[in-house]
């Protein structure tokens, strides 16, 4: 949208009164460190709209036919392919030169010279997409432990295009070789971006091994420290989170702690269960439905709300 001319827009504000309330806002800020105030030369922060854009650049790359073009050809897939990463880096490329410098102004990061910050950035964005083969292995068999796994699935296709915890685990994959190479900033935002599109919260930190599917998916919140292990199913509404906050002696969050559950291979976790804690749920077990967890849990184990409410009453907790 084009703005009107320097008149106009003076008029504009003489007529609303602005003056004090646009001062107002352009000193008001909730970040401790404002970019704008830490150098003299205005730099662009990353952009959620452009890591959205990246991020079904990236998955129309994993799953040409689906996301691509339906109409590709084997001769024809191998030069999207190649031509949409392309574009798709450069894109990236930017938004880690960004994060890269305001990680420089907020953390005092050495060496911030542009051609310094653009070189690493370069770095980066080639060291990410060395992991998209691993990433692309990792997803194939997220798809096909859906589709083996819900009788409901009639299709690869139906699954790529229908199912919420694949679209999930597609942008959470990407988001934790960010969060893995050092760019928190941008790990956080594609993390987000997939939460607005499914209901699911995944933090980038939680590492998920292969084969994993989130059924229904509504809900599902997944915690930074956690660590999935392979074959774990979960349904929809489940939480892995953290049961308490540790503090320093001045009363302030300690950062960084594993706080997170751990899900051994083999788990089943069903709609609803809440795991809190640095707990670990043993190879094979199945966590039941509305449990509240907050122990470790043998290999094997099978975990009811009705056991949870035996076990509480004969120790003297009450029901």
């Amino acid at each position: 949208m084009s703005l009107p001319p320097r008149s106009d827009r003076a008029e504009i504000r003489s007529g609303w009164g602005l003056d004090s309330i646009v001062s107002a806002l352009s000193q008001a800020s909730t970040d401790p460190h404002p970019h704008h105030l830490l150098s003299d030369q205005f730099y662009p922060l990353p952009s959620r709209e452009s890591l959205g854009a990246i991020l079904h650049g990236l998955r129309s790359v994993l799953f040409p036919r689906h996301f691509g073009d339906p109409e590709l050809s084997a001769e024809t897939t191998h030069y999207f392919i190649g031509n949409t990463l392309d574009k798709t880096l450069n894109l990236l490329s930017e938004q880690i030169r960004r994060e890269l410098w305001l990680q420089h102004l907020t953390q005092g990061t050495p060496e911030s010279a542009p051609a310094v910050l653009s070189h690493r950035a370069s770095e980066l964005t080639q060291a990410f997409a060395q992991a998209l083969p691993e990433i692309k292995r990792l997803l194939d068999s997220d798809v096909n432990a859906a589709y083996l796994g819900d009788p409901a699935a009639q299709s690869i296709s139906e699954i790529l295009f229908c199912y919420p915890g694949i679209t999930a685990i597609t942008f959470h994959r990407l988001a934790h070789r960010l969060y893995q190479l050092g760019l928190p900033l941008l790990a956080r935002i594609t993390a987000e971006v997939s939460h607005s599109e499914t209901g699911i919260d995944i933090h980038p930190g939680a590492a998920i091994g292969g084969s994993f599917f989130i059924d229904h998916g509504t809900g599902v919140v997944i915690g930074e420290t956690c660590v999935i292990g392979d074959r774990v199913r979960i349904y929809q509404a489940v939480t892995l989170g953290a049961k308490s906050f540790p503090r320093d002696e001045t009363g302030a969050l300690i950062k960084g702690q594993a706080r997170h559950p751990v899900i051994e291979d083999d788990v089943v976790i069903y709609a609803g269960a809440t795991l809190l804690g640095r707990i670990t749920v043993g190879r094979g077990s199945t966590i039941g439905g509305n449990v509240w967890l907050t122990r470790n849990v043998p290999p094997g184990s099978f975990i009811s709300q009705a056991q949870i409410r035996s076990e509480n009453f004969e120790s003297g907790g009450g029901i």
